[in-house]
Formats: C-alpha cells, structure tokens, sequence
C-alpha cells in the first residue's frame, strides 16, 4: 500500500468510545486540520448502500440529453438548487472554468416555517424518480456524522461540545453530485477543477468514481488523495479557517485531469459541504487571538461570506 498522504481516523472513537478513545480522536483530529486540513474518517455512519444508490442515480441523470438537463437549472438560485451546466463554476482566482457540470440538493428545513419560507425547494427531478429522495436521504446521513466531527473540534477548541450543533441545524449545507465528462480534446489551460479552497465549515467527500484529487502541501508540493474504500475526506472550509483565525488551515486542493489514455473516462464525486446558518457570526473565536497572531479577519457572517464567495466563482451575478 502507498504511503497516507492524510491522517486515517475512526468516528467511532468518537461517537462510541470511551473517555480515553475519545480525547485521543480530538486531539488527533485536532491537529490534522491544524497542520495539514485533510484527513480520512472511516466508520462514519454514512451507508455505503445509500451511497452506492445515489451514485447509480446521479450517473443516471447526467447521461440524459443536454437539453432534458436543462430543464432542472433554474435562473437566480446562484447553482444552489438543481443543474449547473458544464463550463458554468470557476475558481476563485481564475477565469478559465471547470470542466464539470452538476447538481446541488440544499436544506429541507425542520419546523422554522419563517425560515423555511425564505430557502429554496429542491428541484426534483422526474426522468430518475429516486433521485431526490436518495440524496435527501444522503444529505441527513452527512449532516449526521459532519455535526459529530464538528463537536470533536469545538472540544478542541475549548468550546462547548455543542457549539456548532444549533449553527448548523437548518444550515445552508450542500450536497453536490459533480460529473467531470470524458476529455474530448486537449484542453487549453482547464483541468477538472482549478486549485481552490473550500467555501465553508467543512466537506465531507466520498471517494470519487476515478482519482485526481490532490492537496497543496505545507511545502507547496502537489501530493495525491487516495483514501481506502470505506472512508471519507474531510477538509476544513475557510468558514472555519476564519472562525480559528487561521489555526485550522483550509488547504489548497484541485482535480488534475486523468494521463491521457484515462480521458475518455468520467469522474463522478459526491461531496457535502457542511454551511451554517446566514446568521452564524465568523469573528475570530477569543482563543485563536494572541500577540503573535492577531485578528486577520474583518467581520462578516456566514450569509455575508457565502454571497461574496458565490459571486467571485461565478455562480451568483
């Protein structure tokens, strides 16, 4: 086996472990998204059945016609809610875009009717009828197991073990199937997705249908991600970033397009990203203030970042 580019963790350590188990996996986990932004969690109560179904039903939906496609993106949802066409997202700092079309399923909101007012339906889409339902089931699985990571980091940040836990409850949390179509010719500067950083808490990933994710190491190296069958990445988002003042990292990562005699193969990936609420306030936590690393964020909430963030990869207008 090739060596671990990222840390391996056991959730179960966590959620099930005894009080020695349990400090262990804080601090481990504590210090990976410190150092390094990345690690790999196996058993972390996401069904692998669940997973494997909405993989078949994603594929299924964009092997449909262009035009059937289409008809699930819908104009002044800045991409937060059903189809965005291939060519659509860029990265931050590029102007050149993806080569990736997808889908987002976002928050069914429980009980806040003011709130549930205010957020977007999913779109369902008729021609794959389990489509939806699946991956409404798949985003509760992810909130699930991304709220108990996120309790392990506000115990290591000397918060309440439920910090996070009323910020993310109706949060603007995605679940973004991305398809990367076969490479049809050699592309002028594009690759899967250009180097960028996460836009919230955290991510979620499930392994990928074919590889190519890649980390920026602490010396500027570009170093493969490829975790085992049974796990998923998890990455810090800058939300979190600016929350610790920069004492978790939000690592620069990318999708390199596959040597060329692996072109005509797609990629499908299904990764969760992990919002607050709008109203969740990012000021820099007290702790992560000291003389040597002063505040090196303005104030801004979580709904404020999420507009700015969406306009500058060229979803919102």
């Amino acid at each position: 086996m090739s060596k671990r580019t990222i840390p391996a963790l056991d959730l179960a350590q966590f959620t099930t472990g005894n009080a020695t188990q349990k400090k262990a996996f804080v601090d481990t986990l504590g210090n990976a998204f410190h150092e390094i932004g990345f690690v790999a969690i196996k058993n972390h109560g996401v069904s692998q059945q669940l997973i494997d179904d909405f993989y078949a039903a994603s594929k299924a939906f964009f092997a449909l016609p262009i035009n059937e496609k289409r008809k699930h993106e819908i104009a002044g949802l800045a991409g937060q809610r059903g189809y965005t066409s291939f060519g659509t997202e860029h990265a931050k700092h590029s102007n050149v875009p993806d080569l990736k079309e997808f889908f987002q399923i976002g928050q069914d909101v429980e009980g806040d009717i003011p709130l549930r007012s205010n957020t977007p339906e999913n779109v369902h889409v008729a021609e794959i009828g389990n489509f939806l339902g699946l991956g409404i089931q798949l985003y509760k699985a992810f909130e699930k197991s991304g709220g108990a990571l996120l309790e392990a980091i506000a115990i290591h940040l000397n918060l309440p073990e439920n910090y996070f836990s009323r910020k993310i409850h109706n949060g603007n949390s995605i679940l973004r199937a991305i398809h990367y179509p076969p490479i049809t010719q050699a592309p002028k500067s594009a690759i899967r997705a250009e180097q960028h950083e996460d836009i919230n808490l955290i991510t979620l990933l499930v392994g990928a249908s074919a590889g190519g994710l890649q980390l920026l190491d602490n010396d500027g190296v570009w170093q493969a991600i490829m975790p085992e069958e049974d796990e998923i990445v998890i990455n810090v988002g800058d939300m979190l970033q600016r929350l610790t003042n920069n004492y978790l990292k939000s690592t620069t990562h990318r999708v390199v397009n596959p040597p060329k005699e692996e072109w005509h193969k797609p990629r499908l990936s299904i990764p969760f990203f992990l919002h607050p609420k709008s109203d969740m306030d990012l000021n820099c936590l007290d702790q992560c203030v000291t003389a040597t690393n002063p505040i090196q964020y303005e104030h801004i909430t979580a709904g404020g970042y999420l507009d700015q963030r969406l306009r500058e990869i060229g979803l919102k207008k």
